[in-house]
């Protein structure tokens, strides 16, 4: 009796490593469009434009980690763009009216604290009313930029307070580039802290043990003991926090408050979620994979211009990023179907 073993061709072998593993998959993407970009114009690898990317991350970034939390409970949250400019204008018109003098922690725990609660808003709609994520968000989405202007003002601060001013200065490197000087934002620093807890906290803590399992299979999860609701209410408010602290970060970087800011950014950072590896139906994905997914649709989204291309590609290129961040998990999950035999041929 003989045994035939049949092995895979190199280039079969490593286009299924790619497809297993979405971050190497976004780190090889990533660095061909930093090879492509920097042939095109070699000053797309200047610290001035690098750290300019860096800085354009930050906002996307914290918005897409709250997303994605959403996402890795089965939810959709779409509302994180009304939530931050909310937060921020918000936070911005209370500093001023008060004429607050001191540190800007003080602007950044009203922002969170004001995020956290319309996310909370969110959670509440969903887990105790039972009313699909999708719809709801959509809803408060509307609800939340219209109850700002309507109620809080439609004016655009370009004069903020002394703390946020500040804050656009906040740097934890500095050096020059071509004669000038250019700074690696603290924000981008921060950012990085913050996905690191949220890494940490999914991987070795009780709370993200059940965050994975009620996408898995919320059902099973119930009857395991996971409390469903409170766990779900978590991400939401999670999620409202992570995006006033995006829009109150925006403003200050931006050194502008404008209420009409931020409109559709909601799609730029759904996705790079769903780029990032973190399946739309639940119990999948990573913080590594999310933050590579920012990484690079901002340096697209950044960069279009430096090399020749008109802005409004942009759009277009978010539309194949959703569709790849889709369509590689559907790719790999037919892949292993006909590997276990259970795809009958049509």
């Amino acid at each position: 009796m003989t045994t035939e073993t049949h092995t895979a061709p190199a280039g079969q072998s490593v286009l299924t490593l790619l497809l297993a593993r979405r971050e190497l998959l976004l780190i090889v993407v990533i660095i061909a469009t930093v090879i492509i970009f920097s042939i095109a114009n070699p000053s797309f690898l200047s610290l001035a434009h690098l750290f300019g990317v860096g800085r354009s991350t930050v906002y996307i970034g914290l918005m897409a980690l709250g997303v994605m939390l959403v996402l890795l409970t089965g939810g959709i949250d779409i509302s994180v763009s009304a939530i931050a400019v909310s937060s921020m204008y918000l936070t911005t018109v209370t500093l001023m009216a008060f004429d607050y003098q001191g540190t800007f922690l003080a602007a950044v725990a009203l922002a969170v604290l004001i995020g956290g609660l319309l996310g909370l808003v969110n959670g509440v709609l969903v887990t105790w009313l039972k009313l699909p994520s999708l719809i709801v968000t959509i809803g408060t989405l509307t609800l939340y930029r219209g109850a700002l202007l309507a109620f809080v003002g439609t004016d655009r601060f370009r004069s903020l307070p002394a703390q946020m001013a500040e804050f656009s200065g906040f740097a934890v490197f500095r050096t020059s580039d071509n004669g000038r000087i250019v700074a690696l934002h603290g924000a981008v620093l921060i950012l990085i802290v913050i996905g690191a807890v949220l890494a940490l906290a999914l991987s070795r803590s009780w709370w993200g043990r059940y965050i994975y399992a009620i996408g898995d299979n919320e059902e099973a999860a119930e009857r395991m003991g996971v409390p469903v609701r409170t766990i779900r209410v978590t991400a939401f408010v999670l999620s409202g926090a992570l995006a006033g602290l995006a829009g109150l970060f925006y403003a200050a970087m931006s050194r502008t408050a404008d209420p009409a800011s931020l409109s559709g950014v909601e799609m730029t950072v759904l996705a790079a979620v769903v780029l990032g590896g973190v399946a739309v139906t639940g119990g999948r994905g990573s913080v590594l994979g999310t933050l590579l997914g920012v990484l690079l649709i901002t340096m697209v989204g950044s960069s279009l211009v430096l090399v020749g291309i008109p802005t409004a590609w942009q759009q277009l290129f978010i539309g194949l990023f959703v569709l790849f961040g889709v369509g590689v998990p559907a790719l790999r999950e037919r892949r292993n179907e006909r590997r276990r035999g259970m795809v009958v041929s049509e």
